[in-house]
């Protein structure tokens, strides 16, 4: 008999930057924190369609998707998280279901509002590398 895989989830997100050097945030309803747009991964899904679609799903805000950032995994979920650099090409900002309140802030301000593992995130897309991190929900581990 083979033995059962782990089971894991895919989440992709997008730091999105527009052209005065803003991240979009999004409060979410559910925890009250702010965090950058995404969501789990559709299993059919591509990789750049899901992070499109969980950032208009959440904001409103169309975007174009750059570069891989960062792969991150939560230890304690068995969630993998794949963050993308986006730019916003279109659409404008509102809240959803998942979404209590979305917001334009510069990095400062953004970067008080996170906790660390959204923080090192936005950190990660602004230095321009890829990073491969590990977290337990509340702190890197790495």
């Amino acid at each position: 008999m083979t033995p059962a895989l782990p089971q894991h989830y895919v989440s992709v997100a997008g730091v999105v930057l527009d052209a005065a050097g803003r991240i979009l945030l999004i409060r979410r309803r559910d925890n009250g924190e702010w965090q950058i747009p995404g969501g789990v991964l559709e299993p059919a899904e591509s990789i750049p369609a899901g992070v499109l679609r969980e950032i208009e799903e959440e904001t409103g805000v169309l975007v174009r998707v750059g570069d891989l950032t960062g792969v991150y995994k939560n230890v304690a979920r068995g969630v993998v998280s794949l963050v993308y650099r986006c730019e916003p090409v279109g659409g404008a900002t509102r809240v959803s279901d998942e979404s209590s309140a979305v917001e334009w802030m510069g990095v400062d301000e953004a970067r008080a509002r996170i906790t660390e593992v959204f923080r090192v995130r936005v950190d990660d897309a602004l230095s321009g590398g890829v990073a491969t991190r590990l977290h337990d929900g509340v702190r890197m581990l790495d």
